[in-house]
């Protein structure tokens, strides 16, 4: 008999597989397919302060071991979401479920996780800190320790529940951020989010998606995830969410054994709607097979290598 069990942030989850915001709508979706609640939670579609159409298509693009996206965080905004997204996911989800959040200003950030962080269904605020900041002249909040600190702190002053900054790995030093958000204030970190990618038509000699460029994702990038979950869990003393091209319940171990304390599951959602809920059913064997009886035993064994 193995424990699939692990505890986030001081919420326990049956287990630690969590799809990724951005693959898996609102959950109800899936839901039609299987029943979702065996996953240990999910993180919610990305959501702002005000409705958003997202970018021009083509927004999407396959590539070799992965896919890139330029959607643009299209959402209804935090308002739907509230009203018309939350009471369709209450009739089918039973378990606190981790909401994402996406803004462009402090306030925007600070606004949108007010509201989420009165929701009874909301166990988690996942901070998205890839966004544009548009008074501090289009720079990413996540390319700065001081930017990443600013959100981490205006999230944190307005809400109750346990807040997960989301890193982007488009940076020089994704340890010095972590540690910031830390320091600030975050209950936890969760990385990596896509990678800066980008295709061209050779037929036509221009990229193939309308934003030119867009976030690469896939098995291509879980060797970056792995190197960069490895080093910010060992320099931080919060929880730390893996995730980046992750497909198998092998993926999920490797991880945890990188220092991860659950794993969110992105593009394989899109590939497969079925992924997340393979990957839970053969956790088991896999732990059974490797003679991992209780995944804490092997958090962050890695780094006693």
């Amino acid at each position: 008999m193995v424990n699939t069990k692990v505890n986030l942030c001081g919420i326990e989850l049956d287990n630690p597989v969590i799809p990724a915001s951005g693959t898996f709508g609102f959950g109800y979706e899936f839901a039609e397919l299987y029943d979702i609640n065996c996953l240990g939670t999910f993180s919610f579609k990305g959501t702002t302060k005000d409705p958003r159409f997202g970018n021009p298509t083509p927004r999407i693009a396959e590539c070799e071991r992965g896919m890139i996206n330029a959607v643009g965080l299209q959402n209804p905004g935090v308002e739907k979401v509230i009203s018309e997204e939350l009471p369709k996911l209450a009739k089918c989800f039973s378990k606190p479920v981790m909401a994402n959040v996406s803004g462009f200003s402090l306030d925007e950030y600070a606004y949108t996780c007010e509201k989420l962080d009165k929701e009874k269904q909301v166990g988690w605020l996942e901070v998205n800190i890839s966004c544009p900041n548009v008074h501090g002249g289009g720079m990413s909040f996540g390319t700065s320790p001081e930017a990443a600190a600013e959100v981490t702190k205006a999230v944190k002053a307005v809400t109750t529940k346990p807040v997960i900054i989301k890193l982007s790995p488009n940076v020089t030093d994704i340890v010095a951020i972590a540690k910031a958000c830390e320091e600030a204030g975050a209950d936890g970190v969760s990385l990596i989010n896509t990678l800066l990618g980008m295709r061209i038509d050779l037929k036509t000699g221009k990229p193939v998606i309308a934003n030119k460029m867009g976030g690469f994702s896939g098995p291509a990038i879980k060797p970056v995830g792995i190197r960069m979950v490895y080093q910010v869990s060992q320099a931080v003393n919060i929880p730390v969410i893996g995730m980046g091209g992750v497909s198998t319940a092998e993926d999920v171990i490797e991880y945890i054994m990188a220092g991860a304390t659950a794993v969110e599951v992105g593009a394989a959602n899109l590939v497969n709607p079925y992924a997340s809920f393979a990957i839970v059913n053969n956790l088991p064997d896999v732990m059974y097979k490797y003679g991992i009886k209780n995944l804490n035993d092997i958090k962050g064994c890695a780094h006693n290598g």
